[in-house]
């Protein structure tokens, strides 16, 4: 395969043929030069995702990405007769299985993209298969392994440099990548998100496109996965729902209310946690100067009446920088606290306050809202409710959550243009049977 400039792939990884089509004119409209039938998409629709890509895009190549594991020759063979100009094989396959891909590519008229997701060496399969006949390689870094920050870049500039055919690059592209992939050798830039996710395809896509054609980084504030530094930031900008969904359902508090001084505040930060007995606010008070700027106490009261936190201690814990107070028990002097606009979640509200005895302890694991909190885990609450996200999967799942946003403000587009979440998802097809 020879390449005279740089390619734009448009990878569309959806459930629904529908929004495939409607997001692929658009990209292609924006300049994108290759489109892909995604896996999910191929699982979901079929092959009739590559038919009507092909006949909606007759002048532009079309590639299923297939990820062939076995039984090469068969599945080039009906990709190819469904109108796929391209298919991938995993690089995992046997080499036995690419060579009968590529013969069968051959004898059909389809060209075969290895892709090297998970492959140890990719440089050393690399050659190998270009000895067999595929037509260009692809270094995949999959959506998972991008959650906990991976990237492509330190393998690419060494596997361009020893690959003897075109190499691909996936795996959270953005604006501002592709000039560095370009730059160190990718020739097929292959963008999912960052186009299909965005609210103007057409537009994300011409920008992906001037920055590959000038290797100058175009600044994008979206579609960036973040390190472990950036976690608070990105938990800023989610909500709850977005952390439960991007946690399957998980680490939501019940049972405790949100006293906010305002619908749009926020509470996030590493807990510094607590456990009393009902009505002893002495270790509660204490732990404010354990808590550092940005962390949240968290208390375990065992979800009594009497209350352990006022006025006075949020204060205290104002004066310390201290993001809020989660407390599964009872808070008193709200009126005073949401003027001082300290954020509180508790489970009661009594004017009642007990005694400083100093049961309990500070920096042990408890049980708040039913969920498990331990010293560092992350919690962040808005007016939806409190989730907790473990300590160790903090970076990982706050890109699972910008990940949701992002997928929202797509949906929310389309719902913009005339659309209905029911038509946008097609609700009925996927309802379960049975």
């Amino acid at each position: 395969m020879q390449l005279e400039r740089p390619v734009l792939q448009v990878a569309l990884d959806f459930e629904n043929l529908s929004r495939a089509l409607a997001a692929a004119r658009e990209a292609v409209d924006g300049g994108a030069d290759w489109v892909e039938a995604g896996t999910p998409l191929i699982k979901s629709e079929g092959l009739d995702a590559v038919r009507e890509l092909k006949k909606a895009f007759p002048g532009h190549r079309v590639v299923a990405d297939m990820k062939v594991m076995d039984t090469g020759a068969f599945e080039v063979e009906i990709a190819a007769k469904s109108g796929a100009d391209m298919v991938t094989v995993l690089g995992a396959a046997d080499d036995e299985t690419i060579a009968d891909a590529v013969r069968g590519g051959e004898k059909y008229g389809a060209e075969v993209v290895v892709d090297l997701l998970g492959v140890p060496d990719p440089s050393a399969r690399a050659r190998k298969v270009a000895e067999l006949g595929v037509a260009a390689v692809c270094l995949h870094i999959g959506i998972d392994m991008q959650m906990t920050g991976r990237t492509p870049f330190a393998e690419l500039e060494r596997l361009a440099k020893v690959c003897p055919v075109p190499v691909a690059v996936a795996g959270g592209l953005t604006s501002e990548s592709v000039a560095e992939a370009t730059r160190v050798g990718a020739q097929i830039l292959i963008v999912g998100g960052a186009i299909t996710k965005s609210e103007d395809i057409r537009g994300a896509t011409a920008r992906l496109r001037q920055a590959m054609e000038s290797r100058t980084a175009v600044a994008s504030e979206q579609f960036r996965r973040v390190g472990s530094e950036e976690v608070r930031s990105a938990f800023l900008k989610v909500s709850t729902p977005n952390l439960s969904d991007a946690m399957q359902r998980k680490g939501a508090l019940h049972g405790l209310q949100a006293h906010l001084p305002r619908p749009d505040t926020k509470l996030v930060g590493p807990a510094v946690t607590v456990v009393t007995r009902d009505g002893d606010w002495a270790k509660p008070v204490e732990a404010i100067d354990r808590a550092g700027p940005g962390e949240v106490i968290v208390i375990d009261a065992g979800g009594q009446t009497t209350a352990i936190w006022g006025e006075l201690a949020s204060w205290s814990a104002h004066g310390r920088k201290v993001s809020g107070v989660v407390i599964d028990g009872a808070v008193r002097d709200l009126d005073a606290i949401l003027e001082l606009g300290f954020p509180v979640f508790s489970r009661h509200v009594s004017p009642n306050a007990g005694e400083p005895k100093g049961h309990g302890e500070i920096g042990v694991e408890v049980t708040v809202g039913g969920q498990r909190v331990r010293p560092g885990d992350w919690m962040v609450g808005d007016a939806s409710g409190l989730v907790v996200v473990p300590r160790e999967r903090a970076q990982e799942i706050a890109n699972r959550a910008l990940d949701v946003l992002e997928h929202e403000n797509r949906v929310r587009e389309e719902i913009r243009r005339g659309s209905t979440l029911g038509k946008v998802q097609k609700l009925e097809r996927w309802e379960r049977v049975g």
